[in-house]
């Protein structure tokens, strides 16, 4: 497990920020009984930070999956070199 970067990327970090922004707007929208801040607001930036997220990562700045590591699941374990 420490071999791999998992979620220590710069995709990752906003996808999580945005998400987390969206959280604390949508709780504000439940708290002050507007449904517009809740859905818009809230729902609409969690939805937008998976796709940047997603964005950003096909972009290159997400983690790249190693040839031979144990997430490359097209090769069967007695199959991969190394």
């Amino acid at each position: 497990m420490a071999s791999n970067s998992h979620g220590h990327t710069p995709a990752a970090w906003t996808a999580v920020i945005i998400i987390l922004a969206g959280f604390v707007v949508a709780a504000i929208g439940v708290m002050t009984l507007t449904w517009q801040v809740f859905w818009f607001g809230g729902v609409g930036l969690i939805v937008l930070g998976g796709i940047v997220g997603k964005v950003m990562q096909m972009m290159g700045l997400g983690q790249t999956t190693r040839p031979g590591s144990s997430e490359d699941a097209s090769v069967p374990a007695e199959g991969r070199s190394g």
